[in-house]
């Protein structure tokens, strides 16, 4: 499986870097490392959103409400006949060997094990888990590159936090070439943690006798393509030959503080074609797809209902063990998002957990003020006027009337 070519330059992400100038931009865009820098605005009322005051820190049918999830170390009381799904955003648990979260990761998912316990627990992983394979798309003479990665015992810190299913079409991996990607699977398998994201694959599992279907995109090399339509379609198609849901995990659109926005169009970052995000998941939808999960942009994002079928277009970051990612401003916020489907693929609920980065990068419940809740019913409902779900003050997701 080839490496995607900006994964084997020099640069953030494998980009080239021609200036201290152009050095700062990008890392204030996508908020890498534990350096603070001031968020940029757009303008808009919604990207300007300020934080409350806080001591802590196809073919089937349409879909109904029905009640809202419940936080608890339990899988949620659901509707008879349906399961319940969880998932998350970007997921780095370090950037070894340097930069490394408390006691080696012990306890990682503590703070949000509870809230992510669902039928089906899913995440992006963003980063390989693998030893230096000597292969890091940086190269040795590389300045200014950032190639991340975890000790591939850290698969343990994602099953220990209730992970059944992670997404590996990403940026990031590849940073240790096609063995370090190689390497993550294994890891992965050793602890009985599934994954999906390469070229035409699909994931299946069952769950309380439901079969569910993974599929992950990107715009990059070696995974299902965001940018070919016609691709992605055919990949949709053949997964709703394998099972009765098909989800959707897709890291899509441009990075940073001021990319909270889904507007129409294909989105770039430093030259790079992210996908039109809306284009894709409609498409995908169209082509039978149940759920759209969207992750990459490295800030929440809103929600939108399109033929009864929920997008969330990015779920923000989630974890940046050792301070991998940044904690300033909306960079910190990411959230966990619960769906309850039935098994003809019918929405019967959701609700949204807000998160944030705690000191150390570690995620961290935002039980007391769920600041990333309030910001992502205000982008659907600035972005998605029409089409944007309503959003209680327990954080269920409804369609709108």
């Amino acid at each position: 499986m080839n490496s995607h070519p900006s994964h084997k330059r020099p640069g953030l992400f494998g980009r080239p870097v021609l200036t201290v100038a152009i050095v700062l931009a990008v890392l204030a865009a996508v908020g890498v490392g534990s350096v603070a820098f001031a968020n940029r605005d757009s303008g808009n009322s919604a990207a300007t959103w300020a934080e409350p005051a806080t001591s802590s820190p196809g073919s089937r049918p349409s879909r109904s409400a029905a009640a809202p999830v419940e936080e608890s170390a339990t899988t949620e009381a659901a509707t008879e006949g349906t399961i319940t799904l969880s998932a998350t955003g970007d997921i780095m648990m370090s950037n070894a060997p340097s930069r490394m979260p408390p006691a080696d990761g012990e306890g990682f998912f503590d703070s949000v094990k509870a809230g992510l316990a669902s039928d089906l627990v899913m995440g992006n992983l963003e980063q390989p888990l693998t030893a230096d394979t000597g292969t890091s798309k940086c190269g040795a003479a590389a300045t200014n590159c950032f190639a991340f990665r975890s000790p591939p015992s850290y698969a343990q810190h994602l099953k220990a936090g209730g992970f059944d299913l992670v997404n590996t079409a990403n940026n990031h991996s590849k940073d240790f070439g096609p063995q370090g990607a190689r390497n993550t699977r294994a890891a992965l398998d050793k602890v009985g943690v599934k994954a999906t994201g390469n070229t035409d694959e699909i994931t299946v599992v069952e769950v309380k006798g439901v079969k569910v279907a993974v599929v992950g995109f990107s715009s990059y090399a070696g995974a299902n393509s965001l940018i070919d339509l016609d691709q992605a379609r055919s990949v949709i198609e053949t997964a709703q030959g394998q099972a009765d849901l098909v989800v959707v995990q897709v890291h899509m659109g441009a990075e940073g503080a001021d990319e909270q926005h889904v507007k129409p169009g294909t989105e770039t970052f430093f030259g790079e074609n992210r996908g039109d995000p809306i284009k894709f998941s409609h498409a995908v939808i169209d082509a039978g797809a149940d759920l759209v999960i969207g992750h990459g942009p490295h800030v929440l994002r809103g929600m939108e209902f399109y033929k009864g079928k929920l997008i969330a277009y990015s779920l923000g970051n989630f974890a940046g063990g050792g301070r991998t990612l940044s904690r300033t401003g909306v960079l910190k916020y990411g959230g966990i998002l619960h769906v309850t489907l039935g098994k003809d693929g019918s929405y019967a609920g959701g609700k949204l957990l807000s998160t944030y980065l705690g000191s150390t990068g570690l995620p961290t419940r935002d039980s007391s003020a769920e600041r990333g809740r309030k910001l992502v019913a205000q982008l659907s409902e600035a972005d998605f006027p029409g089409t944007g779900p309503s959003f209680g003050a327990d954080g269920s997701i409804k369609p709108s009337a």
